[in-house]
């Protein structure tokens, strides 16, 4: 249970530090979202996810009507004649519609047939014509009811874009009077033909029912909006049809014929449906902008009629046909999804700790945000929060994070690898001192030849040598010096150059007089060539004096009956051979497997070779071989973080 809460502090700690850098990120962002810096983004991405959607059928609610180039050219200019416009509409009245928006202004009476025009309108009260509230204002004709006017203005987007559509609004010259849109009085009149009345809404008051379906309302932070000014209007956000041509459209000429370039008209594409007439001519410049509607002659561009027909169709599919409507979530939970998706990427950093890994992770649960948010959109039309989250991804997950891991992560190695050398160097302190003086006690006392005195005397300088050095590795974590205790007791300094340091450790640890078989040597010959050792790191310093030592202490512990060792350092052909000889009884099992790894590890360090083997006719050969003037696999050795954990590591009462 201790070591499990061990694991979990040393967790905590690790995301303390490490994930700093992440959670900044995620603050900044969310600052960001919440100054309106990522609205131009969200809406672009909305607009994508909008532009990417299957193909729907074609509205058989809603009918265009368009004015288009050449029925302005066969009626001589524009705008066209209001005797025309009423022949047009009493035309469309003989295929019995169910209400009919005329997208036209007609403050101004356009001659000839301005009185048959307002016959028209007196004789079919399922006719409705337009005015703009805000300014310009431009009012409608006496002729026309309020009760069958509605308004045409349009907001547009900062990045010129029109999204939202304009339900309510008051009057702007008395608040006490409510104007409605043309596309709501429209979709207003063909639900109540079917029996489905308009009411106050249920969830949201504000806002307006038909039946059990209630239109949601843009309201300052809806989506991607950041305190939209949309106070005393009743908005919402147009869910584009998704087709290249979404409903029927015809042309004056068509109607007036009776007769389109595919053929006759069927009175059943006309009958029962929703018709609005409008401009769809260039030149007259009634045009809108958005993204959402892929396949247009001119990118981006969409005409008001089409506009007020994708914002009726809207309305009418939503009741009739459950078509959802855009929404969006509470702005509190929204909050909450960026926040629980943008702890993910700092997770990623944590866990993978590998920039292929890290990549991959980032991709995947990119692509998972990206994947949510299209389909909530698409199946329940839910406008859920994704660019931020994206925006998270990329600075946390490949950056930041995964940075912040990799150098914690790296800095655990590195302390992982000074315990290591800790225990390393302070096995090695006791090996060639204090085990060398037990292993030559235990060896005589086999022989059953040691007196009791020296018994005594073996186990006195045992203790004074342990002591010893536990005294040495106080002394050397309270100060900076770069020293060696050899097993002889001498402590000798690394800074000198390292053939003075071969010298001095083959001097030292032949005066020793607890290796028993070095008392047997007659002839002693040594040579060390002084070499450049700017290459050589003290760590690597230390590393060649204590192999030295454990060489000649072999040599006193198992070279049974020896006469002659040679120890010598030469330079051959750009290579250093550090090599110590002698003619005693070659190895053995036991000798041979002292210090073999600590020496190979050495060797693969210095990126040289190590051998020891037995000579013929009598003898053992140790020697270790490097290049000179190489880069050598270099120790970031912290002297006060590696003399703090020496002492940790090696206690002494």
């Amino acid at each position: 249970m201790r070591r499990e809460w061990d694991k979990v502090t040393t967790e905590l700690k690790i995301w303390r530090y490490a994930a700093l850098p992440g959670i900044i990120v995620l603050i900044l962002v969310i600052l960001a979202r919440v100054s309106g810096s990522l609205q131009v983004l969200e809406w672009m991405l909305l607009d994508t996810f909008l532009r990417l959607r299957p193909p729907e059928p074609v509205d058989e609610h809603v009918v265009i009507v368009g004015i288009d180039e050449y029925d302005i050219a066969k009626a001589g200019g524009y705008p066209i004649p209001d005797g025309k416009i009423a022949d047009l509409l009493n035309k469309l009245e003989t295929y019995k519609p169910r209400a009919i928006g005329l997208d036209l202004f007609k403050n101004v009476p356009v001659e000839p047939g301005h009185n048959q025009l307002v016959k028209t309108f007196q004789d079919n009260p399922n006719i409705f014509g337009i005015e703009k509230n805000q300014k310009p204002k431009i009012p409608a004709p006496n002729f026309m009811t309020q009760e069958r006017t509605g308004i045409v203005d349009i907001h547009s987007d900062n990045d010129g874009k029109n999204r939202r559509y304009i339900l309510w609004t008051p009057n702007s010259n008395n608040f006490q009077e409510d104007r409605f849109s043309l596309g709501f009085k429209l979709a207003q009149f063909y639900l109540t033909s079917k029996g489905i009345n308009d009411e106050d809404g249920e969830k949201d008051q504000d806002t307006i029912r038909f039946g059990n379906t209630e239109l949601p309302r843009v309201i300052p932070n809806f989506g991607g909006y950041v305190d939209k000014e949309i106070t005393g209007e009743l908005q919402i956000l147009i869910n584009f049809r998704h087709r290249n041509q979404p409903f029927r459209v015809f042309s004056l000429n068509d109607i007036k014929t009776g007769q389109t370039q595919e053929g006759k008209i069927d009175p059943n594409w006309l009958r029962d449906k929703i018709i609005i007439v409008g401009n769809l001519s260039p030149s007259v410049g009634d045009n809108l902008y958005t993204l959402a509607i892929p396949g247009r002659k001119i990118t981006g561009q969409i005409y008001g009629v089409e506009y007020h027909a994708h914002a009726t169709s809207q309305i009418v599919n939503a009741v009739l046909n459950n078509r959802p409507m855009l929404k969006s979530w509470s702005e509190l939970w929204e909050y909450i999804w960026i926040i629980i998706l943008g702890i993910i990427p700092i997770a990623i950093g944590r866990f993978t700790q590998s920039i292929t890994k890290n990549l991959l992770g980032v991709t995947v649960v990119g692509l998972g945000v990206a994947g949510s948010g299209y389909i909530s959109l698409l199946l329940w039309g839910v406008w859920v929060p994704v660019v931020p989250n994206l925006l998270i991804l990329a600075m946390n997950g490949v950056g930041l994070s995964a940075f912040a891991f990799f150098q914690h992560d790296k800095l655990l190695r590195e302390k992982n690898d000074q315990q290591k050398r800790t225990i390393e160097y302070t096995f090695n302190l006791i090996h060639n001192g204090p085990l060398q003086t037990l292993a030559n006690g235990l060896q005589q006392l086999r022989k059953q030849n040691l007196p009791n005195e020296q018994l005594i005397y073996q186990f006195e300088k045992l203790n004074s040598e342990i002591r010893e050095i536990g005294e040495y590795l106080r002394v050397e974590a309270l100060t900076n010096h770069d020293s060696l205790r050899l097993g002889s007791g001498l402590k000798i300094d690394l800074n000198r150059q390292i053939h003075d340091l071969f010298y001095e450790v083959y001097s030292s640890t032949l005066e020793r007089n607890d290796l028993e078989y070095l008392k047997t040597l007659k002839i002693k010959t040594r040579t060390f060539e002084p070499i450049n050792d700017k290459y050589l790191s003290m760590e690597l310093k230390r590393e060649l004096c204590l192999f030295l030592e454990e060489s000649l202490c072999n040599v006193g512990k198992h070279a049974r009956g020896v006469k002659c060792i040679e120890a010598s350092g030469t330079c051959v052909d750009g290579e250093y051979s550090l090599c110590i000889k002698d003619d005693g009884s070659g190895l053995t099992a036991l000798s041979e497997n002292k210090g073999t790894k600590q020496s190979q590890n050495l060797a693969r360090k210095l990126n040289g070779r190590f051998k020891r083997e037995t000579v013929k006719p009598r003898g053992t050969v140790c020697e270790l071989i490097w290049k000179l003037n190489t880069n050598f696999q270099q120790i970031n050795f912290q002297k006060p973080d590696f003399k703090s954990r020496l002492l940790k590591s090696f206690h002494v009462p």
